[in-house]
């Protein structure tokens, strides 16, 4: 499974903008972007996709199970 972390490359150097999902040693990708792709005008405000992974939130076992309140309807 590939995770993208955003970061910023100066100096020679690689800083992440977040935390890298192993601390393990592992092979990595690095993609140069154009400045126009990183303008930082275009993020827009809410949650980013798994931003809450390993922190406590998950999906129900029973996710995909009928609702109790529409067993009238099925």
């Amino acid at each position: 499974m590939y995770t993208a972390v955003k970061g910023t490359f100066e100096n020679g150097q690689v800083t992440l903008e977040e935390p890298a999902p192993t601390l393990e040693k592992t092979k990595v990708v690095v993609m140069f972007l154009p400045d126009s792709e990183v303008d930082k005008s275009d993020r827009k405000p809410g949650v980013r996709i798994g931003s809450l992974a390993n922190k406590g939130y998950g999906i129900p076992d029973d996710f995909n199970e009928p609702l109790d309140d529409l067993k009238d309807y099925m």
